[in-house]
């Protein structure tokens, strides 16, 4: 699967990165590439979630 990931600078410091198909999936990184590893930890543990729950991937 793939998602679109949206990398911002965050307000103070740091990358905060979010994936918009899953509502709530956010995460964050002093680094655009550490964001982003961060960001697909959360979304493969999102998606872990769902199936556990039996509930619809998206």
């Amino acid at each position: 699967m793939k998602f679109t990931v949206i990398i911002e600078k965050g307000r103070e410091s740091g990358y905060v990165a979010l994936c918009p198909s899953l509502p709530g999936c956010v995460s964050q990184g002093r680094t655009r590439p550490a964001a982003l590893r961060n960001i697909k930890e959360a979304i493969e543990a999102y998606i872990e979630a769902l199936i556990a729950d039996g509930l619809p991937l998206p």
